[in-house]
């Protein structure tokens, strides 16, 4: 059995304001991937552009920004074994019109509002999910998940903790 690969899934403001949106990708969170940590935050702009720095100076930054900073945003850091890949093929494609038209059944097809209010992030690589996971959850060592963790929650067993939103190993 592969290793889990681990990766980030921001769910956006909007889609957090949206009970039906959030219950729904919560429960395929929790259904396909094993959900490792899990908080819900407010970022306000200062940490929002530090989060999306590599697109400082586009024409969608500061619009990116200031959305990101308008409301809570629900961080999950999820497991499996080709999790950064079908996590985003459940996302859809970026462009949200795009996905209405060829993926309506993808979460941005179906919660999508625009290319800024595209219901959620996900990491596109294993650099960029460390990287993020870290920016959000700095005291998380990957080093000590894969060394002590990673082979309890791929080999169980666990449990699924609704009130922590995350699956625990069951003692």
């Amino acid at each position: 059995m592969d290793k889990l690969q681990l990766t980030l899934a921001i769910i956006k403001p909007h889609a957090v304001k949206n009970p039906i949106a959030v219950s729904y990708i919560r429960n395929i969170l929790k259904r396909k991937f094993v959900i490792v940590k899990t908080k819900r935050i407010f970022l306000n702009t200062v940490e929002a552009g530090n989060f999306y720095k590599e697109h400082e100076g586009k024409f969608f930054y500061n619009r990116l920004v200031t959305f990101m900073a308008s409301g809570c945003i629900d961080l999950h850091v999820i497991g499996h074994t080709n999790a950064i890949e079908l996590w985003r093929r459940m996302l859809g494609p970026t462009k949200v019109y795009k996905a209405q038209y060829q993926d309506p059944n993808s979460l941005r097809g179906m919660f999508g509002i625009s290319d800024t209010r595209n219901v959620a992030h996900g990491s596109d690589s294993t650099s960029s999910a460390e990287r993020e996971i870290k920016f959000f959850f700095p005291d998380f060592s990957f080093y000590d998940w894969y060394n002590n963790d990673e082979i309890r929650y791929r080999k169980g067993p666990i449990i699924f903790n609704h009130y922590l939103f995350q699956h625990v190993r069951k003692l």
